[in-house]
C-alpha cells in the first residue's frame, strides 16, 4: 500500500485508514483481529478510533490487539476526544480538564504510552479555543500525544485553530482534519478542504463510501445484514438515500461495470485521490468487506470516468466559494 505525508508534518501514513467505529458492537473482537491482520498484511498503518466508539470498547479491543497482531511501532494509532462519555465536569467537551482526562482514559484502554495522532472530535463553542489548544500543547509536551488533528471542523474553525497554533513558537501545528467526504457528500469542498490546503493540513475522509450507499447494496432495498437494517445505524445510512444519491450510485455502478471492478472500489478510488485527501477512513462489517476496500489500492480511475463522476455528483457553489480540483 502506498503511503503519504500527513499534511506538512513528517508523519507518513497509509493512504487507506482502518476505522473501528463498530468494533465492540457490530464487529466482534475476533473479527476485529482478522481485520487488523488483513489491513497490516496489505501494508496499512493508520488505525482510527475514538474514546466514545461503543462506549470505549473500540479502544479496548484495539489495545488488546496491539502487540499481539501487530507490533506497536508498525502502526499509527489515532483516537479522538471531546464527545461526551458520561455526565460530570470532565465527562466530555473541550476544556483543559476534560481533554486531559479523556487522553488518560484513551491511553489506559489502548494500553499504550502515547497516541500518535490525537484528534479533537468536534468544535466546542462553550470553551475558548485558546484553552482547548493549550491542553493539546500540554498533551504533546508531556509525550502522551505526538501529533494533533481535528475532526468535523468547519472552514473558519479549521483556519482559526491552525492560525492560532502558528502564532507563537512551541505550539503544536494542526496536521490533520477529519471530514465526511464522498461522492454523495462533497460539502467539504466549499470551505473545509480549501482551508486545509492553505494551511498544509491533511484531510482524512470519513464515510468515503457514502455511509455504505455507494456500494450499491441499497439500490433494490435494505439487505437484512446491512447497517441500514441495524436499529442504531439505520438513520446514519438513511441520510444518503434519496433521488440524487440514486443517480450518483447508478453512475458509480456503470463505471464499475466498464472497468471490471466493484462500485466500492470506484467510489473509494475517487475520494482517495481528491485534492487534499491523505486517506479515506474505511470501516467494514467483516474481513471480506474490508478486502474489497484494500483491493482498491491497484485502481486508478481513468480521467474520463473521474470527470463523469465529478459531473454527476457536482454541488453548487456560492459567492465567494470556488471549486477545487
Amino acid at each position: 500500500m502506498q503511503h503519504r505525508q500527513l499534511g506538512r508534518s513528517g508523519l507518513r501514513v497509509s493512504r487507506i485508514a482502518l476505522g473501528t467505529m463498530t468494533w465492540g458492537r457490530d464487529t466482534s473482537a475476533e473479527v476485529a483481529a482478522e481485520q487488523l491482520a488483513a489491513f497490516v498484511e496489505a501494508g496499512g498503518t493508520l488505525l482510527d478510533t475514538a474514546d466514545v466508539y461503543c462506549d470505549g470498547e473500540s479502544e479496548r479491543i484495539l489495545g488488546e490487539l496491539i502487540g499481539k497482531v501487530v507490533p506497536r511501532d508498525e502502526i499509527v494509532v489515532a483516537t479522538k476526544a471531546v464527545a461526551r462519555r458520561h455526565e460530570g465536569p470532565f465527562g466530555g467537551g473541550a476544556s483543559r480538564g476534560a481533554l486531559l482526562t479523556a487522553l488518560d482514559g484513551s491511553l489506559s484502554r489502548l494500553a499504550v504510552d502515547h497516541i500518535d495522532l490525537w484528534q479533537l472530535h468536534a468544535w466546542d463553542p462553550a470553551v475558548p479555543i485558546e484553552e482547548t489548544l493549550a491542553a493539546v500543547d500540554a498533551a504533546l509536551a508531556s509525550g502522551k500525544a505526538r501529533y494533533v488533528g481535528v475532526s468535523n471542523y468547519s472552514g473558519w474553525q479549521l483556519g482559526t485553530a491552525a492560525t492560532w497554533q502558528r502564532a507563537a513558537p512551541g505550539r503544536a501545528p494542526i496536521v490533520a482534519n477529519q471530514a465526511e467526504y464522498s461522492l454523495l457528500e462533497r460539502g467539504a469542498e466549499r470551505e473545509v478542504i480549501p482551508a486545509a490546503l492553505h494551511h498544509g493540513i491533511g484531510v482524512l475522509a470519513w464515510a468515503p463510501l457514502g455511509r455504505g450507499v455507494l456500494t450499491g447494496k441499497y439500490r433494490n432495498g435494505t439487505p437484512p445484514d446491512s447497517r441500514g437494517a441495524s436499529p442504531h445505524l439505520a438513520p446514519y445510512v438513511e441520510h444518503h438515500r434519496n433521488e440524487r444519491a440514486a443517480r450518483i450510485v447508478q453512475a458509480v455502478v456503470t463505471a464499475a461495470e466498464g472497468l471490471g471492478t466493484s462500485p466500492l472500489a470506484v467510489a473509494l478510488a475517487w475520494v482517495r485521490d481528491r485534492p487534499g485527501v491523505v486517506a479515506p477512513v474505511v470501516g467494514a462489517r467483516d474481513t471480506a468487506q474490508l478486502a474489497g476496500s484494500l483491493a482498491t489500492e491497484n485502481l486508478e480511475l481513468p480521467p474520463a470516468i473521474r470527470a463523469a463522476l465529478d459531473d454527476v455528483s457536482a454541488i453548487p457553489f456560492g459567492y465567494p466559494e470556488q471549486p477545487i480540483g
